[in-house]
């Protein structure tokens, strides 16, 4: 699995992400304030999942029918720490087996909903 972090995904999450084997793409790090829908074009083009606390995401897609249909992880809640966001994603790929291509998943502490593209 690949992953595109948005500019508002936590750095630390996304170097636990890498140390733990995956290939993640970071917004702040190569392209700081690029446009949502230049992100999803992106995200689309390489086959990355987009890792956001932000929700215009599912109104871009879902809403505004965007052409574009990039896998997104939407984490709707505040962290705790700067760790939460990668250790959660991390036990939900590991120890439940979640299929996160072709699908919008929204990932909140006490549940994980999600909707095909």
């Amino acid at each position: 699995m690949q992953f595109l972090a948005n500019e508002n995904f936590p750095r630390l999450s996304i170097y636990l992400l890498r140390d733990a084997g995956l290939d993640v793409a970071s917004l702040s790090e190569e392209a700081p304030g690029t446009k949502d829908f230049e992100v999803l074009a992106r995200a689309a083009q390489e086959k990355r999942i987009i890792l956001t606390f932000d929700r215009d995401y599912g109104e871009l897609i879902f809403r505004y029918s965007s052409r574009e249909r990039a896998s997104v992880v939407y984490f709707r809640y505040q962290p705790s720490t700067p760790e939460e966001p990668a250790q959660q994603l991390l036990k939900l790929i590991g120890d439940k087996n979640l299929a996160l291509e072709g699908m919008f998943t929204v990932i909140e502490r006490n549940q994980v909903r999600q909707r095909p593209l």
